[in-house]
Formats: C-alpha cells, structure tokens, sequence
C-alpha cells in the first residue's frame, strides 16, 4: 500500500476547507458535508475555529484514491497563522493550492506560491467559487500563467476522454521541458508518464476549475490526482527516518509529536532518540482523522503519525 501526502493551502475565505470537506465527502471518508459557517466542518474541531468559522490549526484526514492512502492536511488560510501552515510545507509530498475565482490571485496566494517553490512542492491548482456571476474561466487561467507561472495548464481537457485536446495545450505541456520538447516534435505525441515527471518536477501545474460547495469540479480534482500523481519513494527497509513538524497536546494532556515517516518503519516500543537528547519511548502511535484517531502496531514511509 502506497502513502501519499496532500496538503490544502489558500488565501483566506477561498473555500479551502470547503473543498478539503468536499474531497473527504467525494473520496467517501465522510458520511456527510459539514460547512464552516454552519460550525460542523470535520476538519474545524477547535472551539475557537468553529466560533470564528476560520482555520487556525493545521489537521488531517485520511482517504482512500485508487491504491494509495491519502493523508489530506488542511492548513490555516489567514495570515497570522501562516507559521503553522509553513511547518507542513517541510512534509508534503503535492499540495492543492485552492484560489478564489471571483478574487483571481491575491497577495497572500502569491506568498503561498514563494513557499511552495522554496519547499519544491509539486502543486495542483483548484480555482473555486466558479458559480459566483462574474468568474471567467479564460480570463483566471491567463492571470495563473501571467502571476504565478506560464506552466499552469487547464487539465480538464486532458482528462475527458472524449475531449479533442487543442494542439496549443500539448505545446504549453512540451514547452516546459527541452528534452520533452525535441521528442514532442518529433513523435507528435507525449507519454503519461512525463506528465507525471513534470508535475514531480514543478515544470508543470494541472489547474481544475468548480465550486466546492456545489461539488462542482471536486470529483474531476481527485481523478486528476489519482491519475497524475507519481510513484512516491518509500523505503520501508532502509533505516527509520522521520521529519517533526508539529507538537501539541491531546484533551488529557498527552504530548503529541506529530511527524511524517521518510523511510523505515516506526513501532511502538521503538526508542527515538533527537541529537543532544535522552532517547525516549513510543507509547502510542495514533493516526488521526479530524478529531478522532485509530492506534497502529507501526507506521510506514509516507504515513502522518
């Protein structure tokens, strides 16, 4: 079983925990859609982020795409809480940068983008709020390739099967790497699997247009990633490695080291030990889904724990 990483990143009042809501719903993690103004997201669990209807703490979900187990974080939109929306960046394997179709790119978006470069995250986009009068899909597209990168690329073409994919797309896709370039010139045609490598690579960045609280454009969102993302190296023989980013504490008082695995495997019992620092005990591994958790025996690479 393979695990993957997904973080859920936006200006604030986007929709992203709309969408996260959405995708969980879609993906059929939840049996039903909560919503930020009614207080009942799954993912808004804090007293204080019900009451505000805003995301201040970072958290997670898992779900099922095809054969892989995803891990969703859903990150704090407003800027006073970017710091414990960049103490994610460090773990994600892609992100989903979710950007307000009556708004277009705002200040904050393009502070978003800096970080997810600095981190080398691979990105979809997801431009929502596409029901509001006004939104032009042509128009937002041209503004992500003029502010964000010439590489964002409308993929709903690409994904239809019946669909005639304009020969101006496969251009976007080839110009973004030489060597793809020569080989689309000469063959007329690319290969999926170099989609996926420019994607891993951060040449290339599948845009999906709809609105997360109609369902719109979500289902087509979760086959694009199911479909485009790549194979994520996980090596659960070699020595255990893991990245911290987050601790807190659970209602009982419990600390909580919250950290992504990077390879090995991590057990119960295992000793873990920080440099400079007294080894200590894994009493519990738990991984979590909005506010409640299952406990596991271990934990593999790619897995938030």
């Amino acid at each position: 079983m393979k695990n993957c990483c997904i973080g859920v990143l936006a200006h604030v009042d986007a929709g992203k925990t709309t969408l996260s809501e959405a995708l969980l719903y879609r993906a059929g993690a939840i049996r039903r859609l909560g919503r930020v103004d009614h207080q009942d997201a799954f993912l808004d669990t804090d007293t204080m982020e019900r009451q505000r209807g805003i995301t201040i703490f970072s958290k997670q979900a898992v779900c099922q795409l095809g054969d892989t187990t995803v891990t969703l974080l859903d990150t704090p939109g407003h800027v006073d809480f970017s710091a414990e929306m960049e103490r994610t960046l460090q773990v994600l394997d892609y992100a989903v940068l979710v950007i307000s179709g009556a708004d277009g790119v705002q200040g904050h978006t393009e502070t978003l983008w800096s970080l997810l470069k600095r981190y080398q995250v691979p990105t979809f986009l997801f431009i929502n709020k596409m029901d509001q009068p006004g939104t032009d899909r042509e128009a937002l597209l041209s503004e992500l390739q003029k502010r964000l990168s010439e590489s964002c690329v409308d993929f709903a073409l690409l994904d239809d099967a019946d669909a005639e994919v304009p020969e101006e797309v496969w251009e976007t896709i080839a110009m973004s790497d030489e060597e793809l370039l020569e080989r689309y010139l000469e063959s007329g045609s690319i290969a999926e699997e170099d989609i996926r490598r420019l994607i891993r690579q951060r040449k290339l960045f599948p845009c999906y247009f709809g609105s997360a609280l109609k369902l719109k454009g979500v289902e087509e969102l979760l086959n694009g990633l199911e479909r485009w993302m790549g194979e994520i190296n996980s090596d659960q023989d070699a020595a255990f490695g893991a990245k911290v980013f987050k601790i807190s504490r659970d209602e009982q008082g419990s600390r909580l080291t919250h950290l992504k695995i990077t390879s090995g495997r991590l057990k119960v019992k295992d000793f873990l030990q920080e440099k400079g620092k007294e080894p200590e005990k894994v009493n519990q591994i738990r991984i979590y889904s909005g506010m409640k958790y299952e406990t596991v025996n271990e934990a593999m690479p790619g897995m938030i724990c």
